[in-house]
């Protein structure tokens, strides 16, 4: 494969899209929204997606975070501003899955009006790969027995059909890393192919997030090589994002996610949700 761009200001601008940024309506960013939208008129992207964490465990930091009215007004009131910019905002969330709580979110979906969903699977307050307990808990366990449990998820939100985007299909990489490497995970694209399967059956979007790429395993989630047999799969429909947390990580990473997702052969990445007029 053709060496993939590193990231920065050169290789990351002039884009169609970062699908996947947190503002300061999410509890683990600090960014108001019209920075991201200025920074994306900056380099030369055209369209944008805001997706604020909405979790359903009351554990959780986004559980009661921001109402949905307060997102939707921010989003729609930002989308209006910066039109005439040549830019175009659209409302997402971010929902943390996590099946006990399927009937919860298949209600909220059905009845908030997002442009675009995504669904994912993170490291909740049970998890056993939390810091806290990720060393004593991989300790004497295989690699199918330690990536079971996150996997096993992630395949329960993509058969859901609920969301238009799986997101970071494989972010349980960042609290493994010290444990578990990321040639690991290369050494076995075995246990994706249930994963990548259902989102060929389901129609879902895979989504090729750069966040990797500036944490430990420097590596996206997925890898390249997970986005190539997603494509021999019969794979279609593809998405890319930051997944911002801070207004200097915009867009870090999309030139290489984009470099990514042509050289599997895949279109480049469009929003286009599954379920319009969510």
């Amino acid at each position: 494969m053709t060496a993939l761009p590193a990231p920065g200001p050169e290789a990351d601008r002039d884009l169609p899209l970062d699908a996947h940024l947190h503002t300061n309506l999410s509890p683990d960013s600090d960014v108001p929204i019209d920075a991201y939208c200025a920074a994306a008129v900056e380099r030369g992207i055209p369209e944008i997606a805001i997706t604020d964490h909405v979790d359903f465990d009351p554990r959780d930091q986004a559980y009661s975070f921001a109402t949905f009215a307060e997102r939707e007004r921010q989003v729609r009131d930002a989308a209006a501003r910066w039109a005439d910019r040549g830019l175009r905002v659209r409302f997402g969330v971010e929902v943390t899955y996590e099946s006990r709580f399927d009937a919860e979110i298949r209600e909220h979906l059905a009845r908030h009006p997002y442009d675009y969903a995504i669904g994912s699977v993170h490291v909740a307050a049970s998890s056993p790969y939390l810091a806290s307990r990720v060393a004593s808990w991989v300790a004497g366990r295989s690699f199918d027995e330690v990536v079971t449990p996150y996997f096993g998820e992630v395949e329960a939100a993509i058969r859901s059909e609920l969301f238009d985007t799986l997101g970071h299909l494989d972010y349980v990489k960042k609290y493994l890393v010290d444990h578990v490497p990321p040639s690991a995970f290369a050494a076995r694209p075995d246990v994706y192919e249930p994963l990548l399967r259902a989102l060929v059956e389901s129609g879902t979007a895979l989504e090729v997030n750069a966040s990797g790429l500036r944490q430990p395993p420097g590596e996206t989630y997925p890898a390249a090589p997970i986005v190539a047999r997603f494509r021999a799969l019969g794979g279609r429909r593809v998405t890319a994002g930051s997944d911002a947390h801070r207004v200097h990580s915009f867009a870090y990473g999309l030139g290489h996610v984009y470099a990514t997702i042509a050289a599997s052969g895949l279109d480049a990445p469009r929003l286009v949700p599954r379920h319009p007029g969510r």
